[in-house]
């Protein structure tokens, strides 16, 4: 049976089947699944009555569990829809609820959430999965139907409504679109409700999904759902290459990770001095090339050097240069004679960047070499 609430849609887990793993604290491969961290603290009689919901894609929602069901993670429910029903995973249930609630701007107390139905039945089930056997040809002929109307969108995805009655189609467009008369066409064609919804760049690789730079699966496709902005002032702060072919990822624009780390840089380099005061020496004016945030290591060039040579100066040292050019004054050289050895600047051969034939028998080798030499006299 095919899992709605995985990253993309598909997985071999069987819904149904109300085994103790579906009770853990992730309930199986979906991107949308949460960790339960209140799970082994017993519950209170009078549990709170809501429950959250996944569904296909990113969407997720909160319930009223009016009839007192007895739902744990991993229960196919049937759920308020409008209009109809719609066929969902249970993914939360319990006191964890509210802050959840809380987490998404939601009131834990209101009265206009939609219910919960019913467990489930075997009809349900095999309705629901008629409904997703529709949604690949849908698809494609929907994108049909987008080009003979020659709109600028393409349609990403489509997902049925447990009963049938609706589908939402998921698009990416550059522009606004008018697409009431595609709303039309697809009414006519399909005899359902049609919702558009539009998703960015980033959800649409998500969706696919694929492997990364770094070697691991996407973070869209795997774990991220709430999409924050990143600017190229991320990269600045960390001192990386501003090169869009390496920073851009397979959705085509800067990678989310380069926000994972960006507070920290921020954080290790709030007390370096600026970057754009020029040192002064009796040597010449010293500028800044580039910085070792986590080592606290600036590194300048003389003038009189253009670029050929660049010395690392630590932080506190070029305060105190700073500091000695206020006064008028200006030092022999960049660094102390004392200070230089305590700065490792020594090269260390990184996982990937050993040699070749860092396992090969030397001996061999040396007995390869002689054959060679014994061939080629020349030599």
């Amino acid at each position: 049976m095919i899992h709605r609430g995985c990253c993309k849609g598909g997985c071999t887990e069987n819904l149904n089947d109300n085994q103790d793993k579906i009770s853990n604290y992730f309930s199986g491969c979906a991107k949308l699944d949460d960790f339960d961290w209140l799970r082994d603290i017993p519950q209170s009689i009078n549990q709170f009555d809501a429950v959250e919901i996944r569904f296909k894609n990113t969407r997720k929602a909160f319930y009223r569990n009016t009839n007192e069901l007895r739902l744990k993670r991993g229960d196919l429910v049937a759920v308020e829809a409008s209009p109809g029903h719609d066929i969902g995973v249970v993914s939360l249930t319990g006191e964890i609820v509210i802050h959840q609630m809380l987490k998404y701007g939601q009131n834990p107390a209101a009265s206009d959430m939609r219910k919960v139905y019913r467990k489930a039945k075997q009809a349900d089930i095999d309705k629901w999965k008629e409904a997703i056997e529709l949604e690949s040809r849908t698809m494609l002929r929907s994108r049909k139907i987008t080009e003979d109307l020659k709109l600028n969108m393409k349609i990403g995805d489509v997902e049925y409504q447990g009963d049938k009655t609706k589908a939402i189609f998921y698009y990416i467009a550059d522009e606004r679109v008018d697409f009431r008369e595609l709303i039309k066409f697809l009414a006519d064609e399909f005899r359902i409700r049609v919702e558009m919804r539009q998703i960015g760049a980033r959800q649409e690789a998500g969706r696919i999904g694929g492997i990364g730079s770094c070697g691991r699966e996407l973070c869209c496709a795997s774990w991220i759902t709430n999409f924050v902005s990143v600017t190229t002032a991320a990269a600045r702060y960390q001192e990386v290459s501003l090169n869009p072919q390496k920073l851009a990822g397979q959705c085509g624009k800067l990678k989310c990770c380069l926000n994972y780390e960006v507070t920290s840089y921020l954080d290790a380099q709030k007390d370096f001095p600026s970057k754009e005061i020029p040192l002064k020496t009796k040597l010449g004016n010293a500028y800044h090339m580039k910085t070792d945030i986590y080592r606290g290591l600036y590194w300048y060039t003389l003038e009189t050097e253009t670029g050929m040579n660049i010395f690392p100066v630590p932080v506190e040292r070029v305060d105190e240069i700073i500091a000695m050019n206020k006064k008028g004054e200006a030092p022999e050289n960049l660094i102390l004679h004392e200070e230089v050895a305590t700065i490792d600047i020594s090269y260390q051969n990184d996982v990937g960047q050993d040699s070749l034939t860092r396992f090969d028998d030397k001996k061999s080798l040396n007995k390869r070499k002689k054959k060679k030499k014994n061939r080629n006299p020349r030599n």
